[in-house]
């Protein structure tokens, strides 16, 4: 199945398999030229109890099918996970060990955005408040990295102090008030 089957069901159409492979590599060929760089994302939440608590149970069997999802989604790059899961809940970063992060990277910001939001991802997004605390302080953070680069946690920590003490600059920046990758370098 490719992005464009479900816009073919919805409209009804069913093309000849020739025709929908000469639409596949139009559609190829479109592709705009890369810039040098991904963007990063980093986000974190402090969790109500720990992963092993029966009140965590519905965000627990949610990650497989979102980290799949994410995995598969347009754009996906990379993501963080520890050595013994398909996922990043064991990686402590702060003194809090219910304060967990996430940390992955994607082609542009419309990849990560649509994935956060036009995907089964954006029910996990809804139900947040039943397994983390509402954070008062900014807790997603967005950043432009170079093409092959996985930022580790500092990194994306330093990213998330920056925004916190600065507003949204180039360096650091939300889904409001986003910034463009750096120029393409030669």
């Amino acid at each position: 199945m490719t992005d464009l089957d479900p816009l073919l069901n919805d409209s009804g159409i069913e093309p000849s398999s020739a025709l929908r492979d000469r639409i596949l590599d139009a559609v190829a060929d479109q592709t705009e030229p890369s810039s040098g760089y991904h963007l990063a994302q980093m986000n974190t939440a402090r969790f109500r109890q720990p992963m092993e608590h029966p009140d965590m149970v519905g965000f627990v069997e949610m990650l497989d099918p979102m980290n799949h999802q994410a995995d598969s989604a347009s754009g996906f790059v990379w993501r963080l996970t520890d050595e013994d899961s398909n996922d990043a809940t064991s990686i402590t970063f702060y003194d809090d060990p219910l304060l967990l992060v996430n940390v992955s990277v994607w082609a542009d910001i419309d990849s990560l955005r649509n994935y956060v939001y036009r995907t089964g991802h954006v029910e996990m997004v809804k139900r947040r408040h039943e397994w983390a605390e509402a954070m008062e302080e900014v807790y997603i953070v967005l950043w432009w990295v170079p093409e092959g680069h996985a930022p580790d946690v500092a990194e994306a920590d330093a990213r998330l102090r920056h925004l916190r003490e600065h507003g949204p600059t180039p360096e650091a920046f939300t889904f409001a008030n986003s910034f463009p990758p750096p120029p393409a370098t030669e």
